[in-house]
């Protein structure tokens, strides 16, 4: 692997990590970890000099609030939230409500809280167990909360390829038998729409309906960690409830493609939410005058999403130019473009790490080619592989920038690469 001044240049500057820990093998054995080392992302990207442009595709988390949202929360009517008595906040939990067609909505900080909060509820007692998905962002990216906070044990199914699991190795996790001393008591399913590691795939309808119907089969219920099931119901062309019919509870972030500066719906049964509501306040999520920022969670709700196809547009422009970019560097199954994560392979010549870093420095003689500096941010990942994720703050025209630096960093590595044979 050619291993070049960009990335030694990046990580005397601190703005890599030195190691690869989603690479590493453990000793003795052949399995390689699934994810991603998420530390580089409290890690601020760089800020482009006069000439430079910057294409920040390391999250649809890095949004900023339209004007319309800024307006909305700059004129926004609170209360105590707490007490019940924040007009915005209520006005935007009878819309989400609505809008997903379930009995009732609560404003919560995260999409984290919004699961955790989840799992309180469905599993109350002691004993209580939740099936996830083992590449789900429950199971790997919030901390092990459901254990350590809402002693909730969990055990795992396999994440297949489009972000589903085996119906019959689903079934088989169910425990039975109850009360047998032996055991702990299935009471909840968890699936994961948009399936953020397995590149934004949106979730079969079909394959919905058949988790509904065992779950039902079982007593068991069915939450959905929607963080960004408003891709998957732009993606598949049906109202958000024709998806969420099929889950009795769902959490769905106001802050990533949609663009809310901060916020997520957790919605289902009015019991289910009222208990939600008591064990937010437990979990410091007791916002008092909340209106402010609910204010533009309501904007982002009822107007942000018509325009997520642009985002899904714009992932699947920039996957085909790696296809069409004629460089043996890159690989990518259309496919699997669904939505507005990318997620595309590498050739063992550039691995995740060389490649980011290449990205988001001007390289040597970028300027004078491209007739300015272009940084991309984007995300190493595992399998030799990348991430790179669109959203409102990414035009067409800064696709293409990125598009041209793609091709800019393959051209340089070839040429590195013939230089060294």
């Amino acid at each position: 692997m050619v291993v070049g001044g960009a990335w030694r240049s990046l990580l005397n500057r601190g703005l890599i990590a030195s190691r690869n820990p989603w690479k590493s093998i453990a000793k003795g054995s052949s399995c390689v970890r699934e994810y991603h080392d998420t530390g580089k992302a409290s890690i601020p990207g760089p800020r482009g000099a006069a000439n430079t442009r910057v294409v920040d595709l390391r999250s649809d988390t890095v949004t900023k609030p339209t004007p319309a949202m800024r307006r909305a929360m700059a004129s926004a009517e609170v209360g105590d939230d707490v007490m019940g008595e924040d007009p915005t906040v209520n006005e935007l939990q009878k819309v989400a409500a609505e809008l997903f067609r379930m009995e009732a909505a609560l404003f919560v900080t995260s999409g984290t809280m919004g699961n955790l909060l989840a799992a309180m509820v469905h599993c109350r007692r002691r004993d209580d167990e939740m099936i996830v998905g083992d590449l789900s962002h429950i199971h790997i990216y919030e901390q092990g909360g459901s254990a350590y906070l809402a002693g909730v044990h969990s055990t795992t199914v396999r994440t297949q390829p489009d972000g589903t699991f085996d119906l019959t190795e689903l079934e088989s996790k169910i425990r039975h038998g109850y009360p047998d001393p032996h055991y702990p008591r299935t009471r909840l399913i968890c699936v994961e729409n948009t399936h953020n590691i397995r590149g934004g795939r949106a979730l079969p309808l079909t394959f919905l309906q058949e988790v509904r119907a065992l779950a039902d089969r079982y007593g068991v219920s069915v939450h959905m960690d929607g963080a960004r099931v408003m891709n998957a119901a732009v993606a598949q062309r049906v109202p958000l409830a024709t998806i969420l019919q099929h889950t009795h509870t769902v959490s769905v972030c106001l802050s990533k493609g949609l663009g809310a500066p901060v916020g997520t719906i957790l919605a289902g049964p009015k019991a289910f939410i009222s208990q939600a509501r008591r064990y937010r306040k437990a979990l410091g999520g007791g916002m008092r005058q909340a209106g402010i920022i609910a204010a533009a969670g309501k904007v982002a709700l009822l107007e942000m999403s018509g325009r997520l196809e642009e985002d899904h547009h714009n992932a699947r422009t920039f996957a085909q130019a790696l296809l069409s970019s004629g460089s043996p560097l890159f690989t990518v199954d259309m496919d699997c473009v669904e939505t507005n994560i990318l997620r595309f392979f590498l050739d063992p010549r550039l691995g995740p790490d060389e490649f980011c870093a290449r990205m988001a420095q001007v390289g040597e003689g970028e300027e004078e080619e491209l007739g300015q500096g272009i940084q991309v941010l984007m995300f190493p990942y595992f399998g030799n592989s990348v991430r790179a994720v669109w959203h409102l703050g990414i035009s067409s025209e800064e696709t293409q920038l990125a598009v041209q630096k793609m091709k800019f960093v393959a051209a340089q590595v070839l040429k590195e690469t013939v230089g060294t044979q």
